[in-house]
């Protein structure tokens, strides 16, 4: 077996203490999302999205966070996906974000549900045109022959909605998780990582507590 020893690194950035943290976790998402943006981090918005469909089996793929708010973290995908198979057998799914310049990770989980048609349908408004036909060309996640096969379908659609906008599929929209557990996780010297978790309470409220490296 082949040793990694030597990719091994030592964790230097600022300790994580309660008092750093915003009460709201959501707020501090959004702080820390901006942070790692003025860092220079590359689609500081790419995240692992993780599900589990019936059989037990888990699965994980980096999809782009479109928004957030007080009601959940938001994501756009196609609904005939093997993601969405697993969310509709099982809605309960987990995001984590990864930002190596800042020694830092966001782990959420929480329940997924889907936005509004409407709210797809004004995203993919905002779309590049390529990304639009691209959506519709896409049986995404079932086998296709080669490549061509997609290069000719995606050919036909920009003769057919030549001229006009193209309109929003109906196999593709949105998602939405509402958090249960949000996690921020703080790199530290000798692997005693900082972990404070947000617990969401009945009420709706959220408790703060920090968990052992």
């Amino acid at each position: 077996m082949s040793s990694l020893a030597d990719l091994r690194r030592e964790f230097a950035e600022p300790g994580l203490r309660e008092e750093d943290l915003l009460p709201d976790p959501i707020e501090q998402f959004g702080r820390w999302l901006e942070e790692a943006r003025q860092a220079g981090i590359l689609d500081p918005n790419a995240m692992t999205l993780a599900t589990c469909g019936a059989d037990g089996t888990p699965s994980a793929r980096i999809m782009l966070l479109k928004g957030f708010d007080a009601e959940g973290f938001t994501f756009f995908t196609n609904y005939q996906s093997d993601k969405a198979a697993d969310l509709a057998d099982n809605p309960r799914a987990a995001l984590l974000f990864y930002w190596d310049k800042l020694s830092r990770c966001v782990r959420i989980t929480g329940v997924v549900g889907r936005v509004p048609r409407e709210q797809s349908e004004a995203y993919f408004a905002t779309r590049p045109r390529g990304s639009q036909l691209g959506a519709w060309a896409s049986c995404q996640s079932r086998v296709v022959p080669d490549r061509a096969t997609l290069e000719q379908r995606f050919a036909e659609l920009e003769q057919q909605y030549a001229g006009q906008p193209v309109p929003t599929p109906p196999h593709w929209g949105g998602y939405r998780l509402r958090p249960q557990r949000i996690e921020f996780w703080q790199g530290q010297p000798s692997r005693l990582h900082d972990r404070l978790r947000y617990a969401r309470q009945p009420d709706g409220t959220w408790r703060m507590e920090r968990l052992s490296p």
